[in-house]
């Protein structure tokens, strides 16, 4: 202790025996000031709330008992929250399962949302309002709602829906690109259905890429199950996210949310307003990522841009030239750092556009010119007819979270692939990994498989202690995904 602290100290020790002596034992008055000053530091979001909380709405579903029967008999807001959360779904025997009648209305699901603008566009989360027959918005004034669902795009998740109201108190939308890590940003909306509750916390992160479409802006406010769909506010009262994921192992809050940024949700609410559907640009390719070691064997030096692992026959990436082992580096004079980076900046590219693509091949780099076509909405292979029985899974699979099922020629040739294995369900290490109902694997630990029997083989032959890597397909897209077992 230096000699200035040992006397600081006992000049304070002096004063509190000379208080004490006094008749009371208080602190000097530099003491007491310090903490409170402290305290005064701290960030008020009284005045944001009475801003912004008449622009936060909750949201209501219903849906026909008939269309919500699962398989088990489970209620399927239960469902959601075991989907979403990566836990197992338990089998509820028959006996057991609780009988409705087929032509009721049950309520579905309680999620959040916020007021776009004043004649009543609402904007929310895709799967808050996905499979509803009815959705009620409610206001802070206590006013209801029927809402019509204008639009929703799952690959964003992100939708608007419109209520016949004028006048309405609509947020102010945030600059995300002045969003910075650390700043501090409040949540307003529903969790397990409570209303208008306040949480806030920091920007943990931003561009958190999460191998969607999307890089998030990760923080630590409290987001729980029914906060889906309400904004994300900044210190200056505007919008700049919806609050739509949590990572959780408990289905609870564990310190880190994400938020889609507004900017982006922009983008696809104004597609949704105008046409009900959100267009993509597409390629034709299939990527992975390029490692360390790749990069340095082909000389391309870091690791960056996107692996071409294959290319569609007839597709704008055919045509334009890309090859197999090509190494995507830039396009319209972006640079992809990261494999996410490719579908994200062609997917936000117009169809018809003439772009820019510059590819490493065999240790040099060259342009080529592409022209981007429209990207076909995910295809519902995993509802079709021909999957109604139960998959069994092998131990490994099942350790993995991991059920699948053969593909049927007619899927194979709708999907252009000639084999793999649909999964049929993904839980615990599959869905963390970012797997889900209806992906096709068509590769795993670096092996092509062709059906069930080869991917049990390939499985069987893995190290059940180390991360598995998976190529798989969704929709029009090819993309990897390490499963690491749990512990």
């Amino acid at each position: 202790m230096s000699k200035f602290d040992g006397n600081a100290l006992r000049s304070l020790a002096f004063a509190c025996m000379f208080a004490g002596a006094a008749g009371g034992m208080a602190l000097p008055q530099a003491a007491l000031a310090q903490p409170a000053a402290a305290v005064r530091g701290l960030p008020d979001f009284t005045d944001l709330v009475d801003q912004v909380g008449p622009s936060v709405v909750n949201i209501r579903t219903v849906e026909k008992a008939s269309s919500r029967a699962s398989a088990n008999g489970m209620d399927e807001e239960m469902m959601e929250f075991f989907r979403r959360f990566g836990v197992p779904i338990p089998n509820v025997p028959r006996q057991q399962r609780p009988q409705r009648p087929q032509d009721d209305e049950q309520p579905r699901g309680v999620g959040s949302g916020f007021i776009l603008t004043a004649d009543g566009f609402v904007m929310t989360n895709a799967h808050v309002v996905d499979g509803a027959d009815e959705v009620i918005v409610t206001l802070t004034d206590k006013r209801e709602f029927k809402a019509r669902i204008i639009g929703a795009d799952k690959r964003t998740d992100v939708a608007v829906v419109k209520i016949e109201a004028t006048g309405l108190p609509a947020v102010k939308v945030g600059d995300v690109g002045r969003l910075r890590v650390g700043e501090w940003v409040m949540a307003i909306g529903s969790p397990f259905g409570l209303e208008n509750t306040v949480t806030a916390g920091i920007v943990s992160a931003k561009q958190r890429d999460t191998g969607d479409y999307l890089p998030f802006i990760q923080t630590d406010v409290a987001i729980n199950p029914g906060n889906s769909g309400g904004p994300l506010i900044n210190m200056r009262g505007e919008v700049v996210g919806i609050n739509s994921q949590i990572y959780s192992r408990s289905g609870g809050f564990m310190g880190i949310s994400f938020a889609i940024p507004m900017d982006e949700a922009i983008r696809v609410s104004e597609q949704l307003r105008a046409s009900g559907r959100v267009t993509r640009g597409r390629i034709g390719v299939q990527i992975g990522q390029v490692t360390k070691d790749v990069a340095e064997s082909i000389g391309l030096g870091k690791a960056q841009g996107a692996l071409v692992t294959g290319v569609e026959a007839g597709s704008p990436a055919d045509k334009a030239g890309v090859e197999a082992g090509d190494i995507i580096t830039r396009f319209d004079g972006k640079s992809i750092e990261k494999v996410a980076d490719l579908p994200r900046l062609v997917g936000n590219t117009k169809p018809g556009t003439k772009s820019t693509m510059t590819v490493f091949r065999r240790g040099a780099s060259r342009d080529l010119g592409i022209t981007i076509a429209e990207i076909e909405p995910d295809k519902p292979a995993a509802k079709t007819a021909e999957r109604e029985e139960k998959p069994k899974a092998s131990a490994a699979a099942q350790q993995m979270g991991l059920a699948v099922t053969e593909l049927s020629d007619a899927q194979k040739k709708e999907l252009k692939i000639k084999g793999g294995v649909l999964v049929a369900t993904a839980t615990e290490a599959a869905a963390r990994a970012g797997l889900r109902e209806g992906d096709v694997i068509l590769a795993i630990a670096n092996t092509e498989v062709s059906g069930v029997k080869e991917f049990e083989a390939v499985l069987a032959k893995a190290d059940k202690n180390k991360s598995i890597n998976v190529l798989y397909r969704r929709g029009e897209w090819a993309q990897y995904a390490l499963i690491r077992p749990g512990r």
